[in-house]
């Protein structure tokens, strides 16, 4: 590339940097984008450089890849009903310990790169996701619920806690774990907990980044726009299952809600966020309301 494509390149993102100064973006931060060792650093210097231009990145991080290996060196087997993991008391001390060591990689990462970022995930921090255990729904049970174990919904979050880190300049990382008033831990889906915090702290953009090119029709191919009223006929004919309903489902309350913006990307795509941002070029799927 020659120095005035670069120049090109640099010029054309002058309109978004503008658009999207001061504005909050967040993040949903997983797999293979944690997994691959470029893919971090791409990441990482995307995300300090949206914080570098004036935007105030939020970062929400799942671990579902590090978990299962970490299940799986205890000879326990991950399980999961409608995306969402199955958690007794073994499962989710494994859940907190690998989440806290993702959570301060990705701390020490963006430092290494010359970012501020603070974890929000330690044990007293941990209050300003308030949750409950989730009694979650099963249509081939009589009772109509199924137990997920120490599996929580949230009931609030914090605004002013989350404020205080982007007043100082950081970038909150958060693990997607909540603290019930039984002083118990919860583990909740992290695409849940991107999507309820970008509502309550009134995004601009939701971006969740994934390792499909965004959602998928029947034959396998892109869908770059998706409404809400679609969605349902998806899952009825099962094209949408799996991880990807919390996914949807937080997208499409999101959308409903006071974000902007809701777009499912291509975590696999190198500097995907910055593709997806500051550029006409997106690399997913862009939820909408209607």
């Amino acid at each position: 590339m020659t120095p005035n494509e670069k120049a090109k390149i640099l010029s054309e993102a002058l309109p978004y940097i503008k658009k999207f100064t001061k504005k909050i973006m967040v993040i949903k931060y997983g797999g293979n984008a944690m997994i691959d060792d470029k893919l971090k650093h791409s990441f990482a210097k995307d995300v300090v450089l949206l914080k570098l231009v004036g935007m105030h990145p939020i970062i929400v991080h799942g671990g579902g890849p590090q978990i299962n290996k970490s299940l799986d060196l205890i000879g326990k087997k991950g399980q999961f009903h409608n995306g969402m993991r199955v958690t007794d008391k073994e499962t989710m001390d494994v859940v907190y310990d690998v989440l806290n060591s993702i959570n301060l990689e990705i701390v020490e990462l963006i430092k290494e790169i010359g970012g501020n970022a603070s974890s929000l995930s330690k044990k007293e921090s941990l209050g300003f996701i308030k949750s409950k255990k989730l009694l979650a729904s099963d249509n081939n049970l009589k009772k109509g619920t199924v137990d997920l174990g120490y599996v929580g919904e949230i009931e609030s979050i914090d605004k002013k806690f989350i404020n205080e880190f982007i007043s100082n300049k950081s970038i909150p990382v958060i693990a997607p774990i909540g603290f019930g008033n039984d002083n118990q831990i919860y583990n909740i889906n992290a695409d849940v907990v991107a999507g309820k915090i970008a509502e309550v702290m009134s995004s601009e953009k939701l971006v969740l980044m994934t390792n499909t090119k965004g959602v998928l029709d029947k034959n396998k191919k892109l869908i770059t726009g998706l409404a809400a009223s679609e969605v349902d006929g998806l899952i009825k004919t099962g094209t949408l299952s799996g991880g990807m309903l919390p996914k949807i489902q937080s997208a499409i309350h999101a959308a409903k809600s006071n974000v902007n913006s809701v777009h499912i990307i291509d975590g696999r795509v190198e500097h995907a966020l910055l593709l997806e941002i500051l550029t006409d070029q997106g690399v997913g799927t862009l939820i909408t309301s209607h």
